[in-house]
């Protein structure tokens, strides 16, 4: 009697070890990596779910390309945290997922988290591209709503305005990813910011379904949208300093102030 319990043991112990959940990275790789010889991305395509329109300045832009497997019915969002900023993360039916990321000089990090906060799947690399310099400001923004359109705005002291229709500034600024196919991420930067007043908008701007662009009213996934704005100076230095701020939104059209600082 022993041994065919053993087996069954065995067996029940395997299926459930096959269905824990779990999370695979095609890049980036771990290690040294010096852009530019090794990175090919130069053209990003990114693919979930419609093939967007990318309109950012494509600076240092690197694709974070993986999948999810066994993941279940859980209820929150999976989550994606580079270089210490959390973004939901969505997948296509296959579990896979495809996101844009402007990875600066020095130790970055990527990790996948699952909905319970297990941590998935975690990679660290070394940039040792010394052309790519360290941002000193940066501003992230992702949503928790795949259906729905957000838009980061950023107003430098000089009055230079960087949004998704005109995202690179004469001053150096701009956004490397503006990413069109919901949830983000948006990303503002300056490596060599000017003295002065910033001011950080966010805008529902509208709704994305499979006939495309829509602005109607709850054709979203979520009666709030909940969007994450992460302001980071001196990333990836030992002068690092970060703020997050939680923004709902509700209505199409909604522009909001989520920061004015001082740099």
């Amino acid at each position: 009697m022993r041994a065919p319990l053993l087996l069954c043991l065995t067996l029940l112990a395997s299926l459930a070890q096959a269905a824990e959940p779990s999370a695979t990275l095609e890049g980036p790789t771990a290690g040294w990596r010096y852009a530019g010889l090794l990175d090919r991305s130069e053209n990003p395509a990114v693919a979930y779910p419609t093939p967007p329109i990318d309109r950012g300045g494509q600076r240092n832009r690197t694709l974070i390309e993986g999948r999810l497997a066994n993941i279940g019915q859980v209820r929150q969002p999976h989550r994606l945290v580079v270089n210490g900023n959390p973004l939901p993360l969505y997948t296509d039916d296959q579990g896979r997922f495809v996101r844009p990321y402007a990875f600066g000089a020095g130790s970055n990090g990527v990790e996948v988290v699952s909905g319970d906060g297990k941590t998935l799947r975690r990679v660290q690399f070394y940039e040792a591209n010394t052309h790519r310099t360290p941002a000193r400001l940066r501003v992230v923004l992702g949503w928790d709503d795949p259906k729905a359109e957000l838009d980061l705005h950023i107003v430098t002291p000089d009055g230079q305005h960087a949004f998704w229709a005109d995202p690179v500034m004469s001053n150096g600024g701009g956004l490397d990813t503006d990413s069109v196919d919901g949830p983000g991420p948006e990303m503002f930067t300056m490596t060599a910011p000017l003295h002065g007043t910033y001011l950080v908008y966010v805008n529902y701007w509208g709704n994305l379904g499979a006939g495309g662009y829509n602005f109607d009213a709850g054709s979203n996934q979520n009666e709030v949208i909940t969007s994450q704005i992460s302001l980071v100076f001196n990333e990836n230095t030992v002068n690092e300093k970060r703020e997050t701020f939680i923004v709902p939104l509700r209505a199409i059209g909604e522009l909001l102030l989520v920061k004015s600082f001082n740099f």
